[in-house]
């Protein structure tokens, strides 16, 4: 059977349009990274948007695939520099986004999808907001939240305990995103948060083809 969620960029795109900073956001636990791997599945126009992180890697990981894994005395080059659209300190590591050739690529259509939290969205969207579409991901309950942390079982009740406090902080922070979605339902959650790609894809402003087009049909 034919996969009815795989975009056709010559059917979905017929005219030019800018591509888009599509963040997403969540509490650790509410869902963010389950639905960004769902969308880089589902849809071919969009792309992960890779972070820097002086953190180490985790077993699995590779190294610009899932984050650029850097020393701290790069990482202080790079903010010298201002190599990043943002970045920030997140459990005791920092996290930060190259800007790369993110603008050149907007420029011709492709999408960037950013797993990040509400303090790099805000610098994100302080340094481009016409190009970022802010999504926040609620989960249904705190009490859920700690379930699906602890259901991990691969921190401890400390570590727990913090990102449930910093959860408390993240939660608060919901009003400055363009969208709010609540993970209830993995399925339906992701649906809402593809329709909010799509329609954002379609507006006016984006659709940089619709200014020859509409040219062309008024001779």
């Amino acid at each position: 059977m034919a996969d009815t969620h795989k975009s056709d960029p010559a059917k979905s795109d017929q005219l030019q349009r800018r591509g888009l900073m599509f963040v997403l956001s969540s509490p650790s636990g509410a869902g963010k990274t389950t639905i960004s791997r769902m969308l880089l599945e589902a849809d071919d126009e969009i792309k992960l948007s890779v972070s820097v992180t002086t953190r180490r890697p985790r077993p699995g990981e590779i190294d610009g695939v899932h984050y650029h894994f850097v020393d701290a005395d790069e990482f202080d080059r790079m903010v010298d520099e201002d190599d990043f659209y943002e970045w920030a300190h997140v459990f005791g590591h920092r996290y930060g986004t190259p800007k790369g050739r993110i603008r050149s690529a907007l420029k011709e259509g492709q999408d960037f999808l950013f797993d990040i939290d509400w303090q790099g969205t805000q610098q994100l969207y302080q340094k481009d907001q016409q190009d970022v579409v802010r999504v926040f991901i609620l989960p249904p309950s705190l009490e859920e939240l700690h379930r699906r942390l602890t259901a991990r079982a691969t921190d401890s009740v400390d570590v727990i305990a913090g990102r449930m406090e910093r959860a408390r902080s993240e939660i608060s922070h919901w009003d400055g995103y363009d969208y709010v979605v609540i993970n209830d339902d993995v399925d339906a959650c992701f649906a809402k948060v593809n329709e909010i790609l799509h329609a954002e894809r379609m507006k006016r402003q984006r659709q940089t083809g619709l200014i020859p087009f509409v040219r062309e049909l008024m001779r």
